[in-house]
């Protein structure tokens, strides 16, 4: 014969028992009829939830913004790159004209004999002669260092022209050459100043040119006033 031995739990243990089954069946009860929501998991204050990005249309306006702003930065940047090429181009011109400047000064400056030229005096090869003074004249003619005083063939000068160009002849105003550019156009109050062109004992003066230039020079349409001016004393002593 076998006798089984059943324990039985007094009061209270037997509730918080049933206590704790029941609760954790009724929980789960309701996790499975309501759906598990787990609480976010969180470390040291920073939270692992899906943070909210940029809609299509700020993405939108601030590629509109963004394009705005370059579009004005290109046009600014051109804007610059054509006014420097513009002020390259007149830095070019002007340098050409210091240099003819400079051509008309060294060679009248070794040279002597100066004949000026006025308005109604034409410049051609038999009208070239002896030493003449002027106050403003539209050409000068003169024999240079080294030159041969008995032919008028190797003289040089340099005129005005009516449309404002600066031309030079070096074999005694039989053949002439442009010197000044296109874009440069020399006003007709332009001028040769001529004093003491005369030899001794008719002058005791040592031979002065004064030069001045005055015109503009236009390139891609725009108009830039100059204004050069110079003296040049004859090196050989005439006095």
């Amino acid at each position: 014969m076998f006798i089984k031995f059943i324990k039985k739990e007094s009061g209270p243990a037997r509730n918080a028992t049933h206590n704790v089954a029941g609760g954790l069946a009724q929980n789960a009860g309701r996790n499975i009829a309501g759906g598990y929501t787990p609480t976010p998991f969180k470390k040291k204050g920073v939270s692992l939830e899906t943070r909210r990005g940029y809609t299509i249309i700020e993405t939108m306006i601030s590629v509109s913004v963004f394009l705005v702003i370059v579009i004005y930065g290109m046009g600014s940047l051109l804007n610059a790159n054509l006014i420097h090429q513009k002020s390259q181009d007149v830095r070019s011109i002007m340098d050409n004209l210091n240099f003819i400047m400079e051509d008309i000064s060294r060679n009248l400056r070794t040279g002597y004999d100066y004949q000026c030229f006025s308005t109604g005096q034409p410049l051609s090869h038999p009208t070239i002669g002896s030493p003449r003074s002027c106050s403003s004249g539209w050409a000068i003619a003169f024999e240079i260092s080294g030159g041969d005083t008995d032919t008028y063939d190797d003289q040089w000068a340099y005129y005005i022209s009516n449309d404002g160009k600066i031309f030079k002849t070096t074999d005694g105003a039989n053949n002439f050459i442009q010197l000044t550019p296109n874009e440069v156009v020399i006003d007709q109050i332009s001028s040769f100043s001529v004093l003491g062109a005369k030899s001794p004992p008719s002058n005791t003066q040592q031979p002065l040119v004064l030069i001045k230039l005055i015109g503009s020079i236009t390139t891609k349409n725009i108009n830039t006033p100059f204004s050069l001016q110079t003296s040049v004393s004859q090196r050989l002593l005439d006095i």
